[in-house]
């Protein structure tokens, strides 16, 4: 067998595992509504539930995004399985509010060991020039696998038995297999320390990234900051507003973002990296203006705009921005790094996400979600201006 092929094949298996565990972290969200019939919280719990996770994501990027590249890919990343799959059990045990925040707790941890390091492992798995191509193989299997959660639950909670149950025990057979897979695949990490030598790493990035990371990082964070108010009280605007009862349909709405996303990540090929973050913002823009009509005058139809909109730009953006990133890294650095650019990305999604919940409360969701709109839209068009001023630097090729 070609030793090319051989080593797309396991980019590709490698892309498969970390499909499974982000999956994981979105599979509760077209259930929130259940949940809250069942344990009757407030729409402002629904949100710090969901933040939650983004807490646990950042603070494993914080203290281990480092990990990786001194122990080895494959031992985090099983890890990360073993978090995921303890997430599962809790929401398979829920009985109260407590098991949601530790099974999100949970998943936030999972999320946050495989985001820089499955990345990292899935684009050294590649052949030697294959690195572009492997970047969207990662950022692909990044948001499909959060498309594919809501999706699943979604259906399963339609038209299955035991909503609240079947989904996490589907996640769970997933999970074990992707384990399975896991063992078969190589170690990249040629010089591996013992784990005692590791040291949590304040945050810190090499010369050679420094002059990309910025508007790499601004990029990113509007773009995840629009997937996590979106995907947190989407669910709750179609059932309230749009009286759509079908979690199947709910489920779908979300999972269009994020796979809107993976044909955002598609076109940055034509483009190139450097245009691909200033017209990612473009788009991002035109989403949020059809966000707020769709809030404005409960349109189902604009809300699905928003979302495919929405997903394409910050696709063609966190693409860019990724493949900028890695490609200026050091390789010894490339996890630690590109988990720098995820504590962002994901700082993006837990503030504004409790911000809107705060704000719902006494404003309602629809006045909420336009005061969200109006701060993004001055975010994402100050950060279209940067980019166009001061474009990256970086050459790289996405379809290489």
């Amino acid at each position: 067998m070609d030793g090319g092929y051989r080593r797309w094949r396991a980019c590709s298996l490698g892309g498969a595992v970390f499909a499974v565990c982000m999956a994981g972290t979105t599979l509760p969200t077209p259930l929130y509504p259940l949940y809250q019939e069942k344990f009757g919280f407030s729409d402002l719990t629904v949100t710090v539930v969901y933040a939650v996770y983004a807490f646990g994501v950042i603070g494993v990027l914080l203290l281990a995004g480092n990990v990786s590249d001194a122990v080895g890919r494959r031992a985090v990343l099983l890890c990360g399985l073993g978090f995921a799959a303890a997430s599962a059990v809790c929401f398979l045990s829920a009985t109260g509010l407590g098991w949601l925040y530790t099974g999100r707790l949970l998943s936030g941890l999972s999320a946050g060991l495989f985001t820089g390091a499955a990345t990292a492992y899935v684009m050294e798995l590649a052949p030697r020039g294959g690195t572009s191509r492997a970047t969207f193989v990662a950022t692909a299997a990044n948001m499909g696998g959060l498309g594919c959660g809501p999706l699943l639950a979604g259906v399963l909670a339609q038209y299955a038995a035991w909503p609240l149950y079947l989904p996490f025990a589907v996640h769970l057979v997933l999970v074990a297999g992707a384990a399975a897979v896991l063992l078969r695949l190589p170690e990249t990490v040629r010089e591996r320390l013992p784990l005692s030598t590791v040291r949590p790493r304040r945050p810190a990035l090499p010369p050679s990234v420094r002059a990309v990371f910025a508007p790499a990082a601004v990029a990113s964070f509007v773009g995840f900051a629009l997937f996590g108010v979106f995907t947190s009280v989407s669910p709750e605007f179609l059932a309230d507003s749009l009286r759509v009862a079908n979690h199947a349909v709910s489920g779908l709405v979300v999972a269009l973002a994020f796979f809107a996303s993976v044909a955002g990540q598609l076109a940055v090929g034509p483009f190139g990296v450097a245009r691909s973050l200033p017209l990612g913002c473009a788009v991002l823009l035109a989403a949020l203006a059809l966000l707020a009509g769709a809030l404005r005058w409960d349109l189902m139809w604009l809300l699905v705009l928003s979302a495919l909109a929405g997903g394409a730009g910050q696709g063609l953006a966190f693409r860019g921005a990724l493949s900028a990133v890695a490609e200026a890294s050091p390789a010894d650095r490339r996890a630690s790094v590109i988990s720098s650019l995820f504590v962002v990305a994901y700082a993006g999604i837990s503030l504004p996400v409790i911000g809107v919940g705060l704000l719902t409360g006494p404003l309602g969701l629809e006045d909420a979600g336009l005061i969200f709109i109006a701060c993004m839209a001055v975010l994402v068009s100050t950060a279209a201006v940067y980019l166009l001023r001061y474009p990256l630097r970086s050459e790289a090729k996405a379809g290489s």
